[in-house]
């Protein structure tokens, strides 16, 4: 490291700057006659601190390149081992732990057990991923300030040192006409001229006496950095993702007529209806006849799409609801809305009841007392039918009987549901009788509900007439549900960081530094890219100026030889 940072030009250098910041003076004498380490002209970096605290040894560890090229190749690394197996966020009613190991054996298991099945959502890949996204930020602080400070700020007339160690040097004498004497060329006339020749060339050109400094296409410069914000916030939408409600990608199943909370989300969505076609067998190729097998040629989803916007979180009470959207869903044809996007996914026959309007009537006489809806989902509390009440005292969604033979529920779905009433009213106690209803004739049956009942069984029925009363949910939908609202974001970062690498890639920085003392001119140029181009602008430049020499002698003095 420099420590003493003072230039005889008088200029005090930041601490372990390798160039005077003004003058271009080298601090040392290392190196002796090789070019210039010129990538932030000598310009001292944060990271290049002597004696570095804590706070600074963080930042060296993130600014350096080395660990920044590591962390990108371990999270590669991470990236593969992801994707040998299917990940979990694709399996649709799969137990994760079972499949891994029938599927792929011991290995398949060991990889569930390590929790690469869930690898792009764990936390040490997010770790990575923000690592990668600090080391961009702290790279590219601990470099471009030191350029912009080296760039913004450059000094015309460069130590003489400075331009003789450049990659492309040349030095020697001017043509004799420019000497000075009376009625002919002078050194600033000389140099007018070659800045017109180098404007030409389509440089800025800078003068101070017999002093120059040509510059163009800075701007490429600041290619890599713009790449890098783009990059950071292409990191930063990914990580954003972990958000809840920015990003989701799920397969839920919709039952026909059943109203569905999408999770993490204000939404609510109702399969209305689920249409089913196949192919006619005269339509199939013979391939898929021989085999005697249907083929869905159509599954359509009539999907309506409701927006929460009140008691949305509170289990005791009925959501608010405001249909915000309504339509078909096919393959390749989704839902969308504002940015809330489902696919259809794939469907599965499940017939299942969803309500059903039982009546009320006397077995004896054959009178009806009225009839109500009963849905399998959330019923209500209490029903009438005439004259007669009816309270919910009890459901049981699959209704069983456990070992002591306590009425329980194997589920909450509605597969064998059964209801206990207390019902009032003429001839009936004050407080109510129970009542067992299934509303499947099946589970009356089995479970002999007429003998449950008793006397008030004798009395009352409560059944359904024909089946028309009965709703029932035939298929069930799965749709892919999907929000990202990360993605305009990733796009802008793309844009960018793409708008940088153009930049880097199609335009070169160029610097040519001249001055002249006592009738000697000395160039200097440098290029951060295309060394061949800025070799052949010098030699135009001295070509078309008077200094005529071989071609090959010129050659090898542009080159610095």
């Amino acid at each position: 490291m420099i420590q003493n940072t003072k230039c005889e030009c008088g200029h005090q250098n930041h601490v372990g700057s390798i160039l005077c910041e003004s003058c271009g003076k080298p601090l040392s004498d290392e190196g002796g006659n090789a070019p210039l380490e010129m990538r932030y002209d000598g310009v001292a970096r944060r990271s290049q601190r002597a004696n570095p605290g804590v706070l600074d040894r963080v930042w060296n560890f993130f600014s350096s390149v080395k660990i920044a090229v590591y962390l990108i190749a371990i999270t590669l690394l991470g990236s593969i081992l992801g994707t040998i197996y299917p990940q979990e966020n694709t399996f649709l009613n799969i137990d994760p732990a079972v499949y891994y190991k029938e599927t792929y054996g011991t290995i398949g298991y060991i990889y569930y057990l390590l929790g690469l099945s869930h690898t792009f959502e764990s936390w040490w890949f997010i770790t990575l991923l923000f690592m990668i996204g600090t080391s961009l930020v702290v790279c590219s602080l601990d470099r471009v300030l030191p350029l912009y400070r080296a760039l913004s700020k450059q000094q015309i007339r460069k130590h003489l040192s400075f331009i003789t160690r450049q990659k492309v040097a040349f030095t020697g004498p001017l043509p004799s006409a420019v000497q000075g004497e009376a009625g002919k060329q002078t050194p600033e006339a000389w140099m007018e001229q070659a800045a017109e020749v180098l404007r030409k060339q389509r440089y800025r050109v800078h003068t101070d006496g017999t002093a120059l400094l040509a510059e163009k296409n800075r701007f490429s410069r600041w290619g890599p950095y713009i790449n890098h914000i783009g990059l950071i916030i292409f990191l930063a939408a990914v990580l954003m993702r972990s958000i809840p409600g920015w990003h989701m990608d799920q397969h839920i199943a919709f039952p026909e007529g059943k109203l569905v909370k999408i999770p993490e989300t204000p939404y609510y969505l109702k399969n209305e209806k689920f249409t089913l076609e196949f192919y006619k067998q005269e339509e199939m190729s013979e391939g898929f006849r021989s085999k005697g097998q249907d083929v869905p040629k159509v599954f359509e989803t009539k999907a309506v799409l409701y927006k929460c916007k009140a008691d949305c979180d509170d289990p005791a009470k009925e959501p608010v609801l405001e249909e915000v959207h309504r339509q078909d869903i096919v393959v390749n044809k989704p839902l969308d809305y504002k940015g809330f996007l489902a696919y259809q996914f794939d469907f599965k026959p499940s017939p299942t009841l969803i309500s059903v309007k039982p009546t009320l009537k006397n077995k004896q006489t054959g009178e009806t007392y009225g009839s109500f809806e009963l849905p399998m989902n959330k019923p209500a509390e209490s029903y009438t039918a005439g004259p007669y009440q009816l309270k919910l005292k009890a459901y049981f969604p699959e209704f069983a009987l456990d070992a002591k033979g306590v009425p329980m529920t194997k589920s909450n779905e509605p597969k064998a549901p059964a209801f206990v009433f207390a019902i009032s009213g003429p001839g009936l106690k004050p407080e109510g009788e129970p009542y067992m209803y299934f509303p499947r004739q099946v589970d009356k049956v089995n479970f002999r509900q007429d003998e449950i009942n008793g006397a008030l069984g004798a009395k009352l029925e409560l059944s359904v007439g024909s089946m028309a009363d009965v709703a029932i949910s035939e298929y069930v939908s799965y749709l892919n549900i999907r929000v990202d609202r990360a993605m305009p974001y990733i796009w802008v970062g793309a844009a960018i960081s793409m708008i940088g690498l153009i930049m880097g890639f199609y335009w070169h920085h160029r610097r040519i530094w001249l001055r002249i003392d006592d009738g000697q001119l000395a160039l200097g140029a440098h290029t951060n890219k295309n060394w061949y181009g800025i070799r052949k602008e010098v030699a135009q430049l001295l070509t078309k100026t008077g200094i005529d020499i071989d071609p090959k002698t010129l050659e090898r003095k542009v080159n610095g030889t």
